[in-house]
């Protein structure tokens, strides 16, 4: 067995800048394909659909990873998964056929859920107390960066035809290579990896309701803002500049709470973020696009204290687990994250033909 690196920060950079570079493919395809939908003429639920496919195959996702991380170990499944991605993006390049399309969301979610229970354990292995929330906060924002970052770049590209997708496939490709050429030990395989919502629970519940809380939630604002935008009837480039904002926003929000959570009680700071959720939500519902960068603001600060939750949440429950619960708690949580994100944006869903999105 390789001999572990030291608990440092820069010993970490190699798996921010994997799921950074894999974000940079999902934030083209998160704008890409609602706006291409709406473009053919689809109907908003088969949109909205799509999101929730994301979501449910995140739950299988959550449910095959631990036993095969156990099985090949961390960087072997990181590679499998990130295959998977690459299959996802390739069956959007073939053309818009909707349910084929559906089932690459559902291939998608599988993934990338995968991929974050490597990353997430690996990431808890190699980090100490003192900085986990801070590493939790760059780790996501990075991701969440690059989502927008994506997205924008979307928008520089011609929608129609199959660049986008392929431009997925792109990065997919480069975010292998940093976790694959890495000197960081990889944690030793979990003995045994079960999802162990009652032991997560008795670990964490304050953390376990944070997740569930910011599956729903993120989820919605994630992946039902570009199909807002686009029933608006928001250019292109405006909606990839919306989800940019969005993202870049998240700096004034995300890494703040997460230096400050771990100077104080994390319990604390949860409240700040969900006080943050609350305040924008209402001024959301008011907000127009006429004033874009208005918007784009309200938005950034609401997906912002949104992906906090998650992270802080995360470090939360992690301050309180043993480093052989690492893998299954991180499965656990991300099935906790994957039902709520597949309950709230699929009952959003059944409700968008009534009362639009």
């Amino acid at each position: 067995m390789e001999a572990r690196t030291a608990p440092t920060f820069l010993s970490i950079t190699s798996i921010i800048a994997s799921m950074t570079l894999m974000a940079l493919g999902n934030g083209i395809m998160f704008a890409y394909v609602p706006f291409a939908l709406t473009q053919a003429g689809e109907p908003a639920w088969v949109a909205g659909t799509a999101v929730t496919m994301i979501a449910g195959g995140g739950v299988i996702g959550c449910l095959i990873a631990g036993p095969l991380i156990a099985r090949v170990g961390h960087a072997r499944m990181f590679a499998v998964f990130s295959s998977i991605i690459i299959l996802s993006a390739a069956i959007v390049a073939l053309g818009i056929v909707p349910w084929a399309w559906l089932a690459s969301r559902f291939l998608y979610g599988i993934a990338m859920n995968g991929n974050f229970i490597v990353t997430q354990s690996w990431l808890n292995h190699s980090s100490a107390n003192s900085w986990r929330g801070r590493a939790m906060s760059v780790f996501y924002l990075g991701y969440v960066l690059g989502l927008g970052t994506g997205a924008f770049i979307f928008g520089q590209i011609p929608a129609a035809g199959n660049l986008a997708p392929i431009a997925t496939i792109m990065f997919a490709c480069l975010g292998i290579l940093p976790i694959a050429l890495t000197k960081l030990a990889t944690p030793p395989p979990p003995e045994g990896v079960t999802i162990a919502i009652a032991r997560t629970w008795k670990t964490s519940p304050v953390g376990f309701v944070g997740i569930m809380a910011s599956g729903g939630l993120s989820m919605l604002v994630q992946g039902f803002t570009p199909i807002y935008a686009a029933q608006k009837g928001l250019s292109q480039g405006d909606i990839s500049l919306l989800i940019f904002l969005m993202q870049l926003g998240m700096l004034g929000v995300q890494v703040p709470l997460g230096a400050l959570s771990d100077r104080t009680d994390r319990r604390h700071v949860l409240l700040i973020a969900c006080g943050l959720i609350a305040s924008m939500a209402l001024l959301a519902v008011h907000v127009t696009f006429a004033n874009m960068l208005l918007a784009a603001l309200i938005f950034a600060v609401w997906s912002g204290s949104t992906e906090s939750v998650y992270s802080i949440a995360n470090a939360h429950a992690n301050d309180r687990a043993r480093p052989e619960d690492y893998v299954p708690l991180a499965s656990t949580m991300l099935v906790a994250w994957s039902a709520a994100a597949f309950v709230i944006p699929g009952i959003v869903t059944a409700i968008t033909p009534v009362f639009g999105p």
